[in-house]
């Protein structure tokens, strides 16, 4: 009788629950957009705009908050809940009865909402989204311990021994997780926070700024600590000079969409605050109301509110490094890479084990992704980690393959500080194992950091020589661009396959020229340019 009483309460605490609903209310306007466009240290830091205009990112509409008047109305309307904003979207995250939510469509500043339940998007205000995976659960030289093969493998440790110390000074990363329990206070982290360089931190769940205590998650801990975490002659991060800011944006409690808004959110604070490089090692694929699920068709690249987010970010010109998911097992019905993961502008990381062989549970690619998915891997079986207590532990998980991977990668960007986000997402796929053959299980491969420094390095010195031609974009689809410096009288672009077959010749007429392939196959191609006596040669993927 007892727990038939229970079994009748959690069913009524279940309808309760799933009584309200969530969605996303995208507003129509914002206010004094010209202004703040034309100051924009009105809404960004000054570091933030230095690293806009350093790659050339403009500054948009996108960058100006939302209309703080309307949130206000929102929360004064009927039953309803604001739990998140975004001023990319110029959306609110709310939550409410369905009515509730429904009778908001009448407001004149709305302009549609977007149900998490997709079955209830059936109005002319009511358009389409959809889903989330969970946790995928100054020093010259360096003694790695028991964290060596992890950097190792893709030769941080030459950045780090380089004599320019490239170890992450100047950088600064994000890490969006589920809670910091005791980075405040763990020897550990004493170095880092001795340096300054623990910047902020925000819980975007509870609203408050203290990410170290009263979370329900350790998870952010063991992650920071394969970027930052610093134990002498026993563990050293792949990052541990770099700044960090630390969101909490998963709830450990529950699995509901309102965590994409949070990731959402972060992410827009990480770009005002100038942040370089997120790094999320969380994934979203189903939720605990199933019909807020995603299912692996829309893992596309631009379904999820949260890969819309992120490929924005990436627009900003941060650099986002993602954990693939933890999905891959043959027992798991998902398989697939997850959201953000999914995205064209995020740097997805897949799993290998200490000798560099796929991890069996990490997340696969899927022909039904626009671009190559994982991108690359590192160690992610019996990664070294550190936990809360101090201790060096091992973990599995594209949780930790993805951090470790993201400090290196913020040391080379240090040493490369020119080049842009997507400049640099593209030397390490160039620079991985695999490149010329990648497949669904370790994507481009292992990169090697080292190897993505000196290609840098001398393809700088040959476009000065080759008189700085460019072709773009790439990956590509069905058409190239290629500017020339000055017009010569011999104007060619020749495409060989990996194997130095020539497959097509196009005379170019003028210094900037389109060119049609669309009848390429899909795959890694070799492109020559010639001008006269200048060449230069480009590895080009067709997507």
């Amino acid at each position: 009788m007892k727990s038939g009483l229970c079994l009748l309460v959690l069913l009524f605490s279940c309808f309760i629950l799933f009584a309200q609903e969530d969605a996303w209310v995208y507003l129509t306007d914002k206010q004094d957009v010209v202004t703040s466009i034309a100051n924009p240290i009105s809404i960004l830091t000054q570091k933030a705009i230095d690293r806009k205009n350093r790659h050339g990112v403009s500054i948009d509409a996108r960058d100006v908050p939302v209309n703080e008047s309307y949130i206000s109305q929102l929360k004064g309307e009927t039953g309803i809940t604001v739990l998140a904003k975004s001023k990319w979207f110029n959306a609110v995250h709310v939550r409410g009865d369905l009515s509730d939510i429904q009778a908001l469509g009448g407001l004149s500043f709305v302009n549609t909402i977007d149900f998490a339940d997709k079955n209830l998007n059936t109005t002319s205000k009511f358009s389409k989204e959809k889903r989330v995976s969970k946790l995928e659960g100054s020093f010259t030289t360096f003694d790695y311990g028991d964290a060596a093969n992890q950097i190792e493998m893709f030769n941080g440790d030459a950045l780090h021994q380089h004599p320019s110390n490239y170890t992450g000074t100047g950088m600064t990363i994000a890490v969006l997780d589920a809670g910091f329990p005791k980075v405040n206070v763990m020897s550990s982290f004493q170095r880092t926070r001795t340096a300054g360089n623990i910047k902020g931190s925000y819980d975007f769940v509870n609203r408050d700024t203290d990410v170290y205590t009263g979370t329900t998650s350790n998870h952010g801990t063991w992650v920071l600590s394969d970027m930052a975490g610093y134990i002498e002659n026993e563990f050293v991060g792949t990052a541990p000079d770099a700044s960090y800011y630390l969101f909490i944006t998963e709830d450990g409690t529950s699995e509901n969409p309102v965590e994409e808004s949070y990731w959402v959110e972060a992410a827009e604070r990480a770009d005002s605050l100038g942040v370089d490089i997120i790094n999320t090692s969380l994934g979203y694929t189903t939720y605990d109301n199933s019909n807020y699920s995603y299912t692996p068709s829309d893992m596309d690249g631009n379904t999820a509110y949260i890969t819309k987010g992120a490929n924005i970010a990436f627009e900003k010109g941060m650099l986002l490094v993602n954990s693939a998911g933890n999905s891959g097992s043959p027992s798991d019905p998902w398989q697939i890479v997850g959201a953000p993961a999914d995205a064209s502008g995020v740097l997805s990381v897949g799993a290998v084990k200490f000798d560099g062989t796929y991890a069996d549970f990490s997340s696969k690619g899927s022909a039904t992704q626009p671009t190559q998915k994982p991108d690359v891997v590192a160690q992610g079986e019996a990664s070294y980690i550190i936990n809360e207590n101090d201790e060096i532990a091992t973990a599995n998980g594209t949780s930790f393959s993805s951090p470790i991977l993201a400090g290196g990668i913020a040391c080379l960007w240090q040493a490369l500080p020119d080049k842009t986000n997507a400049e640099i997402m593209q030397l390490v796929r160039e620079s991985a194992s695999q490149y010329n053959a990648p497949d669904f299980f370790l994507g481009y491969g292992i990169p090697n950091l080292e190897a993505a420094l000196n290609v840098a390095l001398s393809v700088d010195s040959n476009e000065i020589e080759s008189k700085n031609m460019r072709l773009f974009p790439n990956p590509f689809k069905d058409e190239l661009y290629i500017k020339l410096p000055v017009q010569g009288n011999t104007n060619e672009l020749h495409i060989y396959d990996v194997l130095g077959k020539g497959i097509k010749r196009y005379k170019l007429s003028s210094i900037s020229s389109k060119i049609d392939v669309s009848t390429l196959l899909k795959g890694v191609y070799i492109a020559k340019v010639t001008s006269d006596n200048h060449s230069k040669i480009f590895k080009i993927v067709k997507q």
